[in-house]
């Protein structure tokens, strides 16, 4: 049985898609238009989670989940599906990759949990299709982050042996892209050349930080906080002379960043 907030929600949805008392943009939404808003949602709930605002995560939270219920009564009008089943196939989907849990199976260790998660995750992919041959790459969505898309190849490429087999090896890797990237440059071939050359370096960079556990848009966005922090100190220095940062020499900014780095 629901809850009363839940209950509440679904209430409050409904009243907002009625035909007759509605909200007139809620009730023109449809599942296309709405998911650019599911993604900004998305991000929000991330942003307030690296603020750890406790009261800024609740109600981000609490917009991401009204997207959840918009779907769900868009889908219930449709008679396709509903909140109730949202929240039935969910649970059986959880259940099932953890028989750890739910079963007597047991799991030696997390290199083992990560094999059965994912093997889970492609008998289901498997049963979604007709298709006797199917990719080892299905089921990864476009709309992914890039960096984030890149990573997930990667890792479905490795689980059939697709991969490095040590993390030293993609140095090399590394840098024969940066070369490539050098030669397409000197060489003038042109925009797309050169953009198809730093996409297979940021490509063999995902791959390192894969290699190392590391997560490619987390560290990307731990380097634009730093970077940002650092040039909104230079600002903040060259406020106080009463100067910005375009009536200074590059010379000048340089060793204002190194100064801002060394007191970090």
């Amino acid at each position: 049985m629901a809850s009363e907030g839940i209950t509440r929600l679904l209430e409050v949805m409904a009243r907002l898609r009625d035909p007759q008392n509605g909200c007139p943009w809620d009730l023109k939404q449809t599942f296309t238009t709405i998911a650019p808003h599911t993604l900004e949602e998305a991000y929000e709930v991330v942003d307030a989670i690296e603020h750890g605002d406790s009261e800024d995560i609740k109600d981000e939270l609490g917009d991401l989940l009204f997207h959840i219920v918009f779907y769900a009564q868009m889908a219930r009008e449709q008679e396709q599906f509903d909140f109730e089943t949202i929240a039935q196939h969910v649970s059986d989907k959880l259940e099932r990759r953890h028989p750890h849990v739910f079963t007597d199976q047991r799991i030696a260790d997390e290199k083992e949990l990560h094999r059965v998660w994912e093997n889970r995750k492609a008998e289901e992919r498997a049963a979604k299709t007709e298709q006797k041959i199917t990719s080892a790459l299905d089921g990864i969505a476009i709309v992914l982050p890039e960096l984030l898309r890149a990573k997930k190849l990667q890792q479905r490429a490795s689980r059939v042996g697709f991969d490095w087999p040590e993390s030293m090896e993609i140095f090399f890797k590394i840098e024969e892209e940066l070369q490539e990237v050098k030669q397409t440059i000197v060489e003038g071939e042109g925009e797309e050349r050169i953009k198809e050359e730093i996409g297979d370096l940021l490509f063999a960079v995902v791959n390192l930080a894969r290699h190392l556990d590391i997560n490619p848009e987390q560290a990307l966005r731990s380097g634009n906080q730093k970077f940002e922090r650092r040039f909104r100190a230079i600002e903040a220095h060259l406020a106080a002379d009463g100067r910005a940062p375009e009536e200074c020499e590059l010379a000048e900014l340089d060793a204002l960043w190194d100064q801002v780095k060394y007191v970090e």
